[in-house]
């Protein structure tokens, strides 16, 4: 069969996760943890699997979590979110990225996005018929050239996305940036789909500034989140989506046939799970000592490093060591030194290539001891 899509092929991720398979490689490709969560967590799910929490819960999720959420959300952002039209839960961030651009991209629609980025993004603004309108952004520091964003910017612009922690370069926007986004929306009238899966991995003391503390953002935008980020259960596949009742009355008619509803002991444990709020303010901390355990053992190597602002990621040049392009390079370190990163091209439409790779730090502090002895003798 002839696909619909033949310029889209299997992700970057899947791949280098398949050699590391194959190859018995140490994987800080792949944005998950090798550490198990909190098993207060596992007992958690074990209680309401058992209590018989087993069945469909609601569309929109159980009201319980959604509370909750909603609280977190007061609480973090001084923002109220009503949880019976403003809140859905998602099987994971990525189906409520799909099905935020499907509620509102229609043919022909212009949708800004900034690369490199998370690589659902363009494929899910094809599917609905929109018309990519990348950015980018560029090494070392990928700030954002707002007069440039403005020169895009046409009554045809439908959608923009961003994605603050920003995967994969670890940059986080200012409120500087957020002034100047706000501005733009104003000007032009568009949505705005937030990606802040990441929102409590920002490290050195800096603020995550969330759209949903900027009114006039706010009142335009999907805000995305995910559970597996904070709690380290990538695998659970659970997140969720903020906005305005309208909207998200358009979101949950898609989202009622991709996935209709996410699994229901999950929701109950992690709604009890989150009444402690140190399970994810105490977040910032224990990633940072992560980060700064890779920045120290690959000092002596020929690496270069610009520390991560946020995200469990951590971009590193390789341009002192070797002329080949990055996925030649991450191929080389995966087969002949069994060290798996993930090269940054596969992040923009065009495979632009700056000589950068990235590599999750979201491992065991072993796993980052083993992975830098071996590239400290590169």
């Amino acid at each position: 069969m002839q696909s619909k899509f033949p310029q889209i092929g299997v992700s970057i991720f899947a791949t280098m996760s398949q050699w590391c398979r194959e190859l018995g490689a140490i994987n800080l490709a792949q944005g998950c943890p090798d550490f198990d969560c909190d098993p207060t967590l596992f007992a958690l799910v074990q209680k309401y699997m058992r209590q018989g929490f087993n069945q469909y819960s609601p569309m929109e999720g159980i009201f319980p979590l959604r509370e909750s959420i909603a609280q977190k959300i007061y609480n973090s952002y001084g923002v109220n979110y009503n949880p019976a039209t403003e809140i859905t839960i998602t099987a994971g961030a990525t189906e409520a990225v799909y099905c935020a651009i499907a509620a509102t991209v229609r043919t022909g629609d212009e949708v800004i996005y900034f690369e490199p980025a998370f690589d659902s993004y363009l494929p899910n603004i094809l599917m609905q018929g929109g018309v990519p309108v990348p950015i980018a952004l560029h090494y070392p520091d990928y700030k954002i050239d707002w007069g440039l964003v403005r020169s895009k910017m046409n009554k045809n612009t439908r959608l923009v996305i961003i994605n603050s922690p920003h995967n994969p370069t670890g940059m986080i926007l200012s409120k500087a940036d957020m002034d100047e986004l706000e501005t733009l929306s104003e000007e032009f009238d568009f949505y705005l789909l937030s990606d802040e899966v990441y929102e409590h991995l920002v490290f050195d003391d800096k603020k995550h500034e969330s759209v949903a503390a900027y009114e006039n953002l706010r009142k335009r935008s999907f805000i995305i989140y995910s559970f597996g980020k904070v709690f380290h259960i990538t695998g659970w596949r659970l997140g969720y989506c903020l906005a305005p009742a309208a909207m998200m009355d358009a979101f949950r008619k898609i989202h009622q046939f991709v996935n209709f509803s996410a699994v229901t002991p999950l929701q109950y444990a992690v709604q009890e799970y989150m009444q402690e709020p140190r399970h994810y303010l105490d977040l910032p901390q224990f990633y940072q000592q992560k980060r700064d355990l890779l920045i120290a053992l690959l000092k002596d190597s020929r690496f270069q490093l610009i520390p991560s602002q946020g995200t469990y990621f951590q971009l590193v040049s390789y341009e002192n060591i070797s002329d080949q392009n990055d996925r030649q390079f991450s191929e080389l370190l995966i087969r002949e030194y069994g060290v798996a990163c993930i090269p940054l091209s596969p992040f923009y439409h065009d495979g632009k290539d700056e000589k950068i790779i990235r590599f999750c730090f979201a491992k065991k502090e072993q796993t980052l001891i083993d992975a830098a002895k071996i590239l400290c003798k590169i």
